[in-house]
């Protein structure tokens, strides 16, 4: 994985894993009460740096998804792919006959799907320049009769029809929210979908829960104390507020998991996707805790049978993996002490495609006591 840091100062909450019995799930503690005031890592000398820079995540968005490379690492995740395909497959009585919307169609696969389970038209809508590459494959797989792509944005194109029965669309991004496409599939909704029409996925949930990461947290953070014998240890102020996209073994975890959210994909409004909510994670043996991770389920109840996919620890690996929020401090956790927070998550109001999350927690532990505000941004 690649994982965020501990900061030593402001006498935070740490201890050092060499404690731990390595024969052992458990780790031996302290016997110590260690306090931190409530603070933030939003340094504003790194505020002003962030809105003066002119880069964006829109500027490139699109244009990324014009290399073969990320389809690729998309069509192999056999989970994401593979879901997607039974729930056509298993469900022909949703696409007999009826018109389609796929929205971002990438190299038109959900499009095929579709086209294949007795669909009477699809309309495969892509941005990039990968839509020149959908029109050959639809045309190479005999389905141009069925399958039209057109290359445009959502937001901008004009279908040859005015309504369509369903819209299918893979819009999920890391930490389910990043790239922002979700707004992209709510426009085609409201706009084509006609009154009782079907919305696949359906539903969307994020989730969080904590965990132990010592080792990795102390290679990607605490390496920049001393490069080549030099002190670069400005950059991990920069280094914990950025997310790290990594896979997270789920004998890290360290307490229960933590809904903070679903989402109806067929009923919410655009706006709904920045929400505030709170979390109660409860830690299932003594521990460390260096970091949260948040990760994403999403459902697809239309179906004869409910049907979907977990991008968690505890299953199959996919290409978004899970997204990890290293604490600038460690926590000292008690089997059945609980931290307790809130997480703020919304589009950066400069570059909507990324994304703001705010992080509180505290813990009033036995050996650890500790309150702080955390800021990161996905970009």
């Amino acid at each position: 994985m690649g994982r965020r840091k501990n900061n030593s100062n402001n006498n935070q909450c740490s201890s050092s894993k060499e404690d731990t019995d390595m024969n052992s799930n458990h780790l031996r503690f302290e016997e110590a009460d260690e306090a931190v005031d409530e603070s933030s890592n939003l340094d504003q000398s790194m505020c002003d740096i962030e809105e003066s820079d002119d880069k964006t995540s829109a500027d490139y968005y699109f244009d990324s998804y014009s290399h073969f490379g990320i389809h690729e690492e998309m069509l192999k995740d056999s989970v994401r792919t593979k879901t997607y395909q039974n729930v056509i497959y298993q469900n022909k009585f949703l696409f007999k006959n009826k018109v389609v919307l796929d929205v971002g169609a990438g190299t038109g696969i959900l499009s095929l799907f579709c086209a294949k389970a007795g669909a009477e038209h699809v309309y495969a809508v892509e941005c990039s320049h990968m839509a020149d590459m959908a029109k050959e494959i639809v045309e190479a797989n005999g389905y141009s009769n069925v399958v039209t792509v057109l290359k445009g944005k959502i937001e901008e194109i004009e279908l040859p029809v005015a309504k369509v029965d369903i819209i299918i669309s893979e819009w999920m991004g890391y930490f389910l929210l990043f790239e922002n496409m979700l707004n992209s599939v709510l426009y085609a909704r409201d706009k084509w979908l006609v009154d009782g029409g079907v919305v696949l996925p359906d539903k969307a949930s994020l989730h969080l829960t904590a965990i132990e990461d010592a080792d990795y947290k102390e290679d990607k953070i605490e390496f920049w104390n001393n490069v080549y014998g030099f002190d670069m240890s400005c950059i991990k102020k920069q280094a914990i507020m950025e997310p790290l996209v990594d896979t997270v073994d789920q004998n890290q975890i360290a307490t229960n998991c933590q809904l903070l959210k679903t989402m109806d994909i067929s009923k919410m409004a655009p706006g709904d996707a920045s929400f505030a909510a709170p979390f109660k994670l409860v830690a299932e043996r003594d521990d460390y805790i260096h970091a949260l991770v948040a990760y994403f389920d999403v459902s697809f109840t239309k179906c004869h049978k409910l049907m979907g996919f977990s991008t968690g620890p505890r299953s199959r690996a996919t290409h978004w993996k899970q997204t990890v929020l290293y604490l600038e401090d460690v926590l000292t956790v008690c089997e059945g002490e609980a931290i307790v927070g809130s997480t703020t998550v919304a589009p950066n109001k400069k570059n909507p495609r990324d994304v703001d999350i705010m992080l509180k927690y505290s813990l009033n532990g036995r050996r650890c006591n500790v309150s702080r505000v955390q800021y990161y941004k996905m970009r």
